[in-house]
């Protein structure tokens, strides 16, 4: 068994996050985990909210708030809202917090002193209307490379090349569409020439794996072809100081928030550990070798999980070009894979807040289950290629394969029972049927966990649920219920009740870490506790370091089961059942599309 590391991409701070966000990052890093937990293997999941940059102090303007007072809200909201789609955070922590600002500062120097920081000259890209820095992703134009339009200054997502906002052909800000002025600044560069040829050969031994999805792979090897120094620190007021003197004094210069999140893994984790009491057992997923670390995105970050942080980690280490060694951390591990989803669009459209193309998570919490959405994600969603989120295939998923596949079995088996023995019958003596069902099964555990293992889980829950459908039809072609009219069958019949049930519980233990507060429902309906899937919990906590107290998510995931076959206890009472899935009616397309305004 495994110390895994699950690195979450960390939500911006800007505003409530919407379901395509968490397709892409939430549900599928908790599949992931839960289920290694059940495997056996020691996970700590870690994230928290991204809430340091320029678009921070953008949306603080238009608030009428300061930054703190805007991150501290929607830190919240989003907290809230991911610890209500169940996502099984070991910590969810944030960016402004004392002990994550120590941590970047350190890495920063054990860069600088291994030699791998530049300070150079840039061009800063500024709004002419209000002064302030605009930020690389705030900048859009055409490709000086590859001549696409819609470049970000940062990256060109058409060629995948690295660039700055300078570089860009006929560069517009994306808040206002104004052309931003260019003015000489001095910054930091993190020297990536000096670290590509360990870039290199830690992607090319990756690629030797075969785990990496090949979008990621190709994509990450394509953007070392042009690679250069890059600035990892910027003109605002609103981030991390640069700890070196002449600088930490000066207000207007910080370090670049994608240098400070990426960091935000290693300084949760080092928060974590803190909070539980033993201040170094965050090194068990960051400096054994044999730890296993997974980073879970969408596209559009892939850059900085598989050039930016990895390159800081070597740098630290001192392991390019220029040599070094490490600070007090020691040597970081890199990620094993960086496990990067494609994007969820919706109704066809991008999603965007200010067109009213979205829906926020807690407006689809507050009128859908949670498992609903969980499922559609895992079957439907942006897995390997982009997909589309439709209120027709939403609808049509819950209907057709929970309701009236999983729920169906459910409450037919709980039904049967109750109604005739009122608790879980004895076994009597299997036919070749039974064993085939049984065998068919058990099979599962093993097949749908090796596939979320691989990142697979749009094949795994296909799996799972092709499970589901051999049991309904086991039980279709045994026909228990015509069995109740003669007492002479009552053996007969207790036998594929208890069969059907043993593959309910089996089942359910399968689909628990894409299903788990049904789960716990359906646990309970067979003469469960209902905790077989672990919830997290909001938890508020005072700063570490003195700073001002905040909310996190966290909880105690160690009763989640074993990954196997549970035998089901005969006199186990079951009462009739009520059923677990809403069946949804098919005006809510109508209604949610005229949301939309469509």
């Amino acid at each position: 068994m495994s110390n895994v590391l699950s690195a979450v991409a960390w939500p911006y701070a800007n505003g409530p996050r919407h379901i395509g966000h968490v397709a892409g990052f939430g549900v599928p890093s908790d599949v992931f985990s839960r289920y290694m937990r059940m495997a056996g293997h020691d996970v700590l999941m870690v994230s928290g909210t991204d809430e340091h940059g320029t678009p921070i102090l953008i949306a603080a303007d238009e608030a009428g708030l300061t930054p703190q007072e805007l991150v501290d809200r929607n830190h919240r909201l989003i907290a809230e809202d991911l610890c209500a789609l169940g996502l099984t955070y070991d910590l969810y922590t944030r960016t402004t917090t004392r002990n994550h600002h120590a941590v970047v500062q350190e890495l920063f120097l054990g860069v600088y002193e291994n030699g791998y920081f530049v300070e150079q000259t840039a061009y800063g890209a500024i709004s002419p209307s209000t002064g302030r820095t605009l930020p690389d992703r705030y900048i859009e134009g055409t490709c000086p490379i590859c001549g696409a339009d819609g470049a970000r200054g940062d990256q060109c997502d058409n060629c995948g090349n690295q660039l700055d906002p300078h570089d860009l052909i006929n560069p517009k800000s994306k808040i206002n569409g104004e052309t931003p002025e260019f003015v000489e600044t001095q910054h930091f560069f993190l020297d990536l020439p000096a670290l590509a040829e360990a870039l290199a050969a830690w992607l090319d031994e990756r690629e030797k794996t075969g785990l990496w999805r090949p979008n990621v792979i190709r994509f990450s090897q394509n953007i070392l072809k042009e690679i250069r120094p890059r600035a990892m620190t910027r003109d605002i007021d609103w981030g991390i100081a640069v700890p070196l003197e002449g600088w930490r004094e000066n207000p207007t210069k910080k370090l670049y928030v994608w240098f400070d999140a990426v960091i935000g893994y290693l300084s949760a984790s080092i928060e974590w550990a803190r909070r539980s009491g033993k201040p170094d057992a965050w090194r068990e997923w960051w400096n054994d070798p044999e730890a296993l670390s997974y980073y879970f995105m969408g596209k559009d970050n892939i850059t900085f999980h598989s050039q930016i942080w990895p390159a800081e980690l070597l740098a630290y280490a001192g392991k390019g070009a220029k040599g070094g060694s490490p600070r007090e951390y020691g040597e970081l591990n890199l990620p094993t894979e960086v496990v990067s989803s494609e994007f969820l669009t919706m109704e066809g459209r991008k999603f965007s807040s200010s067109k009213k193309v979205v829906i926020y998570v807690r407006d689809l919490l507050a009128r859908y289950q949670a498992d609903a959405f969980r499922y559609f994600v895992a079957a439907a969603g942006p897995e390997t290629n982009d997909s589309d989120f439709t209120w027709a295939e939403f609808v049509r998923r819950t209907n057709d394969e929970l309701v009236a596949g999983w729920g169906n079995l459910v409450n037919r088996t709980a039904n049967l029972i109750a109604k005739n023995f009122g608790e879980i019958p004895p076994r009597g003596e299997l036919t070749d049927q039974d064993r085939a069902v049984l065998d068919l099964v058990e099979d599962a555990f093993a097949t749908v966990g090796g596939l979320i293992a691989q990142h697979r889980q749009k094949h795994a829950i296909g799996e799972a649920m092709r499970a589901v459908g051999e049991v309904n039809r086991y039980l279709a072609d045994t026909e228990p219920w015509k069995l109740a009219k003669d007492p002479a069958d009552a053996v007969r019949m207790g036998t594929i009740l208890h069969v059907a049930a043993q593959c309910v519980a089996d089942l359910n233990l399968v689909l628990s870490p894409f299903l788990p507060f049904s789960a716990n429902e359906v646990d309970k309906v067979f003469g469960g506790a209902g905790e077989i899937a672990p919830m997290p919990r909001i938890e508020e906590v005072d700063d570490l370091d003195g700073g001002p107290g905040y909310p996190v998510i966290t909880g105690d995931y160690s009763t989640a089961p074993a990954w196997r076959r549970r035998p089901i206890t005969a006199g186990t009472p079951v009462a009739k059942p009520t059923p677990i899935f809403t069946k949804l009616d098919p005006s809510v397309v109508e209604e949610e599309l005229a949301r939309l305004g469509q």
